[in-house]
Parts: structure tokens; sequence; C-alpha cells
């Protein structure tokens, strides 16, 4: 039996959500832009007014407003976009288990079942965007395939608030001539390099040798071929699954520039106190540990080494990546941005071999430290109890918002 996916995309979700809780925005054009004084200051979603004129997501709010000079700027809610998104999923959720989301605006839906109660995938998907416009007032786009990247690939092609029907019979007809960068998977960096062997559309992508594409993009290009004939048959991930964790990670856009070492080292100490709480709460060891800075010059630069023992302790993982960072960054420019993450996780059930040398009894010792300490913060809240040179002001202001990001399940 052919399978029937939906990819149902809610509009310009974060600025229809904003216009949609105020009704004065409506007709105007309004970005969704983060704090200039917390130097998150850029275009995160806008709507079709602003897209008039040309504004776009990631430029600076200084760029937007001299495209638009009537532009009107919000601050994001993420509280009110995780509400709306979680409602949106309730009202997939009562035509099928199968719901696996692709961001929290995204969502794809195997109806395949379904379609003996409820009609088509047309009419599925048609009865839903009806129902979010009603119930929610917001607008979905929604593209009906065979396949979750067909699927995606028309929910992009028709907005806003429109059904975009994909067929396997037609599907070369209908989507061929489209740009090669249209699909999933095809970023700016990949579509660079087909373009310079020639390959200019997803009929160029189909028809080229799988494996001269292997040769330039490695497996990814493999995959990509599947994707443009139309064979890639990824399943969609019912509601309780849970995507593999590979790493934990957690980055900030200071407030200000970081200036020294002395600037870095407790702001490197505040990211890991959050992955080392997670690496715990999901049971995983660290084998390892990278970083990513970025200047003030928007250059970015990343570096990762191994670990001498396998851990979660938050302070461990912290003088692993601030030693990295010593013995590599030459301080050519003042920082703006760093990432750390946990990287090669292993079950903490998982036996290692130690030797004389690893500092098995200190590590044990933080460990067991830092589990109290979770219980404490669980239980009176994050800032009850921090180390002491985080009680200075450190150039930081945390996101207090839970994201949910991409399953990553396509391939």
């Amino acid at each position: 039996m052919e399978r029937t996916i939906l990819h149902c995309d809610m509009n310009n979700f974060y600025a229809s959500v904003e216009c949609m809780l105020n009704p004065e925005l409506k007709g105007h054009p309004v970005a969704v832009c983060g704090s200039t004084a917390d130097r998150h200051g850029i275009v995160l979603a806008k709507n079709y007014e602003a897209k008039k004129f040309n504004v776009q997501t990631g430029e600076v709010v200084w760029q937007a407003k001299q495209k638009c000079k009537d532009l009107i700027v919000v601050q994001p809610h993420y509280e009110q976009y995780i509400k709306y998104s979680r409602l949106a999923r309730d009202i997939y959720n009562r035509y099928t288990d199968l719901v696996e989301p692709f961001g929290m605006d995204e969502c794809w839906l195997d109806v395949t079942g379904s379609t003996q109660v409820f009609g088509t995938g047309y009419e599925i998907a048609d009865e839903i965007r009806e129902t979010i416009k009603f119930e929610l007032g917001l607008t979905i786009s929604v593209g009906v395939s065979f396949n979750k990247i067909f699927a995606k690939l028309g929910s992009d092609m028709k907005k806003p608030d429109a059904i975009t029907v994909i067929e396997k019979e037609t599907f070369k007809d209908k989507i061929w001539q489209l740009p090669a960068s249209d699909l999933l998977g095809v970023g700016r960096a990949t579509i660079k390099k087909l373009n310079y062997y020639g390959i200019y559309t997803i009929k160029d992508l189909a028809n080229a040798p799988k494996e001269f594409l292997n040769t330039i993009l490695g497996k990814n290009g493999v995959l990509l071929w599947n994707y443009a004939n139309g064979t890639e048959q990824s399943l969609v991930m019912p509601n309780d699954f849970e995507v593999p964790i590979k790493s934990v990670g957690h980055g900030i856009t200071t407030i200000r520039d970081l200036e020294n070492n002395n600037d870095v080292w407790p702001v490197m100490l505040e990211l890991s106190q959050d992955i080392g709480t997670r690496l715990r709460k999901y049971q995983k060891y660290a084998s390892g540990i990278a970083i990513c800075v970025r200047n003030n010059e928007l250059h970015f630069k990343e570096w990762q080494t191994k670990l001498p023992q396998q851990t979660n302790s938050s302070l461990y993982l912290a003088k692993k990546a601030y030693k990295l960072f010593c013995e590599n960054y030459d301080w050519n420019c003042d920082i703006r941005s760093i990432t750390v993450r946990a990287i090669n996780l292993v079950s903490e059930q998982t036996p290692q071999q130690i030797d004389l040398f690893s500092e098995t009894q200190n590590i044990d010792k933080m460990e067991r430290l830092e589990i109290v300490v979770d219980k404490i913060r669980e239980r009176f809240g994050k800032d009850i109890i921090k180390n002491a040179v985080l009680c200075q002001d450190i150039g930081m202001k945390s996101m207090t918002a839970k994201l949910t990001m991409p399953t990553g399940m396509c391939r």
C-alpha cells in the first residue's frame, strides 16, 4: 500500500502568533527580533507584509529597518510559541499517532492508516488546515505526498494557507524543474559544489551518476540522489519516539565581548552546568569535549579533544573545555559567542579502562557532589546554589524557554 505523508508547516509562525495575539499588528509589516541590548538583534521571523520589502530572516534589525522604515519590531515570546506548537500537535494527533516534529512549527504526519476513516490525503490536509485556522487563528501550508521529502517540498511550494499534492506518478513533471536547493538537505555549501559540476535542478541531481555524487559529496550525495528520484522511504516516527542522543551542548552570545581568558572561564563554567545536568538526566557519560568560538568579526573556530576519562561532571567538563580553549585561541579578536559540547557519549553503565594517572577518585567525588546539587536546584531553583565565580556579572543572559529541535530522521 502506498504511503500518504503530510508535512504541515505553520506559516511565519512567530510573527503569525504575535499578530494573532495582538490584532493591532495585522496589516502592518512585523518582524520578531531578538534583543539588540543582548546582542541577539536579528530578524527571527517576519510576516508577509514585511516580506514584500525583502526583509530577510537572519539579518540584523537596522538592515531590516532600512528596507522597511515602518517595520514594527516585537520581542519574541517563546512560551506562546511553545503553547501554540503543542496545540497544533494536539490537532494532528486526532488523525494519527505518527506525528514527527521537525522544529517547533513543522511536523510530518503519516496518515496512511487514517485514509479509511478521514478520506484522502488531500481531504485530511484540508480538514487539518481549516481546524488550525478555526481553533488557533493561524494558517498552515501542507504538502501531501508518498514520502517525507516530497511532502516537505510540497509544503514549501505554496504559501500561505495552501495545500500541494505531489503524486508518485507525476512527481517528475511537478518538481524536477525546481532548483536543487529546494530539496531538504541541500544547503549553501552543497549547492555551490553541485553548481560547479553543472547540477542546477532536481532533475540534474536525479540524472547524475550515483557514484559521482558519492565521490563529490560522500554518503550525503547518495542520499540526495534518492531524494531527487523519489526513492527515499524513511519512516515518520511515533509521538513517543526519542531521538538517540549523540551530543549535548550549550552555547551563548554574550551581552559584551569577552576580552581575555578570565572572561571566558565563568562563561564556560556556566554553560557546562547545563550540559552536566542534562548528561546525568540522560544517564550518559562524555568521552570527548568540543568548543566553538565566534569572534567579534563573526568568524568561527572549533576544536575538540578526547577526555582522559568518561564523565558527566560539569566542573570537569568545564575545566577540559577551558584548557582546550587556552591551548588554541590566539586572541587576535575579542569573542562574541561560545558553545561547549559534550561529544562521543556512552551509557553510564559502559565499563571503562582506568590507569594509574587517571583522576578517578576526584572525578567520582565531583559527580556525587553534582548529583546532590541537581536535587537542590530541582527543589529550590537553578540559582539557589552556584559557584562563587558565577555570582558576578559574566555577560550572559539565559533563555528559559525549552525549544523542540528537528529530529533529523530523514536519512
